[in-house]
């Protein structure tokens, strides 16, 4: 299953079966992650944590978006970087004023972030639903054409 979702995930993101790209990236990103030196402030960690849950809002609505046929990388970007960055300065923002506007933040992209995977998920269980029955129906095609041409040889050899 999981080799499957990093199929799913290289097809929807770069729009061909690139399986090896993805893991070099995720790895390269595991590498520098544990060996590169990042400082992180305890009060930049919420700023962060707002970012991240923008991002992964964008890369989400960008694969609901593909499964959909409505992908744009335009708008994909677009939002990735914009979401993002707004985010990130209404918690800014709200820290300076003393309001906890980041838990805005939070509601809003966990509640999309739910709402897209949800979809996605449909959107799976259906395509898998057409496969078996596409299958299906191949199948059993299939199996009368056997039936018919077997029947003919029978009919042909009495």
């Amino acid at each position: 299953m999981g080799i499957e979702a990093l199929r799913l995930i290289s097809m929807v993101l770069l729009g061909r079966n690139d399986l090896l790209f993805i893991i070099l990236a995720i790895l390269l990103g595991i590498v520098l992650g544990l060996f590169l030196p990042v400082p992180s402030d305890e009060a930049l960690s919420l700023y962060f944590v707002v970012g991240i849950f923008a991002s992964l809002d964008a890369v989400l609505g960008a694969i609901r978006s593909n499964l959909e046929n409505k992908y744009d990388s335009k708008i994909f970007l677009s939002g990735f970087i914009l979401n993002t960055i707004v985010a990130m300065i209404l918690a800014y923002l709200g820290d300076k004023l003393s309001l906890p506007l980041y838990y805005a933040a939070i509601f809003v992209f966990g509640t999309r972030i739910f709402s897209n995977i949800s979809i996605i998920r449909r959107v799976l269980i259906k395509v898998r639903k057409f496969d078996k029955k596409v299958k299906k129906i191949y199948t059993r095609k299939h199996e009368r054409r056997i039936l018919y041409y077997s029947s003919i040889k029978k009919r042909k050899k009495h």
